[in-house]
């Protein structure tokens, strides 16, 4: 791949479209960050990253930003209008991709999508694949599993800082992980390593372990006593609604299926542990 062309990513200014975006800088890339805010944007603008207002929302400010651009890092969300407009983004980008000529598409869906699991946010992801599958433009899908660093989200946060995490599965049922960083990898490499990714869907994972062992390595690294509990199973819903209810139901009924080990050997990129993630004195802040 030449680095002189520009490659389009979303979501840089959030978790995977940031940690995309730094890898991609990192190498040398030139990138074009789409963000709703410019001001947002400026950081990457001091990284060196072109920095265009636009939103998945908006097809004409789709059209703008893909003028010149030949690859395209597209990550969607249901968390900020819903459902139906996380599947709309995803088809307003792949249409408009598909118009301007797009020769590789990168979707960052999520893993076990293709499964039929009944979680809402997996279904809409996985309307967007077939939906860019269906249009017929070169794509690579990358599914990861949970993030390592939902332990420190506004979801999970409160919970940990109190001393005790509540989460509807069993403590002793393994959870796949992967780091926001390690998503940056395996989505700069699609482009970077582009012909051995085209046509590709990859579910990515770094680390399996139990909420009992994960709140044992976090207890460690914080020096103060961090407990995982069952949340009972009528309490789930009115504690993190009904998306994340069926998730974790089917976290600890099914759960993820990614071998680790051959994902590493194939694609030669090395993945984070648990361990080693929650390291460091600037993750030991977040947690507070």
């Amino acid at each position: 791949m030449t680095l002189n062309n520009i490659i389009l990513v979303t979501g840089a200014t959030g978790q995977q479209g940031g940690a995309v975006a730094r890898h991609l800088i990192a190498k040398g890339q030139k990138i074009r960050v789409l963000t709703r805010t410019l001001a947002k944007g400026a950081f990457l603008e001091k990284m060196g990253a072109e920095v265009v207002a636009g939103n998945l929302t908006d097809r004409a400010s789709l059209d703008s930003a893909l003028q010149g651009i030949k690859q395209v890092y597209l990550v969607t969300t249901p968390f900020e209008a819903g459902m139906d407009t996380e599947v709309q983004q995803g088809i307003n980008m792949a249409d408009a991709a598909k118009a301007a000529g797009v020769e590789h598409l990168v979707f960052s869906s999520v893993a076990s999508a293709n499964k039929k699991t009944g979680i809402p946010h997996f279904e809409t992801k996985w309307k967007v694949e077939e939906y860019i599958r269906e249009i017929g433009i070169p794509s690579t899908i990358i599914r990861p599993v949970f993030f390592m660093e939902n332990f420190y989200s506004p979801w999970f946060l409160p919970s940990i800082q109190k001393g005790k995490l509540m989460l509807p599965m069993a403590g002793d049922r393994p959870l796949q992980m992967i780091s926001l960083n390690d998503i940056g990898k395996f989505g700069a490499s699609a482009f970077t390593r582009k012909y051995e990714f085209l046509n590709q869907e990859i579910d990515i994972a770094g680390d399996e372990l139990d909420l009992n062992e994960a709140m044992m390595l976090l207890s460690k690294s914080l020096g103060r006593t961090i407990h995982f509990e069952q949340l009972p199973d009528d309490q789930a819903e009115g504690a993190l609604g009904h998306d994340f209810t069926v998730m974790f139901r089917w976290f600890d009924k099914t759960g993820y299926s990614v071998h680790i080990p051959s994902l590493e050997e194939k694609w030669n990129i090395p993945v984070t542990k648990f361990r080693d993630m929650i390291i460091g004195e600037e993750v030991i802040k977040r947690f507070g």
